[in-house]
């Protein structure tokens, strides 16, 4: 992919985004970075999948740190560091509701959308009986437009900033 523009190298330096991303079916419409510094942590145990969903998300300016092992996620947790997780549901080893009870228990404020690619009925059962349980509300389904993904992943920050001016404003 070369640009038409031929602006100065200052310009291009500036410009970290991956063209490929931006891509749309209606043609080559760049899609302009968003000023976000969220920090996200993202596992999925697809190699492939946490490395796209990585570079789309700091392409659109958020701060991911992506692992596709769930126990070096955990291992490198922080409280009070992301706030966001994106985790994958269906993980070998430990699924992503483990691997959220126990990143909850070293951050209790943590918020959390889980991705997976199972099946709809899956998708309804986990809706209905999981999540109340762990206080989630947002599940994503892939594959997933980065576009809806940033949607999503942006409409759950902004509900968890909500929450927290409400809180703050009743204290």
């Amino acid at each position: 992919f070369r640009s038409k523009n031929t602006s100065t190298n200052k310009n291009k330096s500036q410009d970290h985004r991956h063209p490929i991303w931006h891509r749309r079916k209606e043609g080559c419409e760049i899609v302009t970075t968003m000023n976000n510094e969220s920090r996200i942590l993202l596992v999925d145990d697809e190699p492939d999948i946490a490395l796209a969903f990585k570079i789309g998300l700091e392409d659109y300016g958020f701060k991911v740190d992506a692992f596709d092992n769930p126990s070096k996620a955990l291992s490198n947790f922080k409280a009070g560091f992301y706030d966001l997780l994106l985790l994958d549901i269906k993980m070998p080893k430990m699924n992503g509701f483990e691997a959220y009870q126990q990143m909850k228990e070293i951050d209790k404020k943590v918020k959390v959308c889980f991705i997976t690619a199972s099946e709809m009925h899956y998708y309804e059962e986990i809706r209905k009986e999981i999540f109340p349980k762990l206080g989630v509300k947002r599940l994503i389904r892939k594959p997933v437009r980065m576009d809806d993904l940033v949607k999503d992943l942006t409409d759950e920050l902004k509900s968890i900033n909500d929450n927290d001016d409400a809180y703050s404003n009743y204290n």
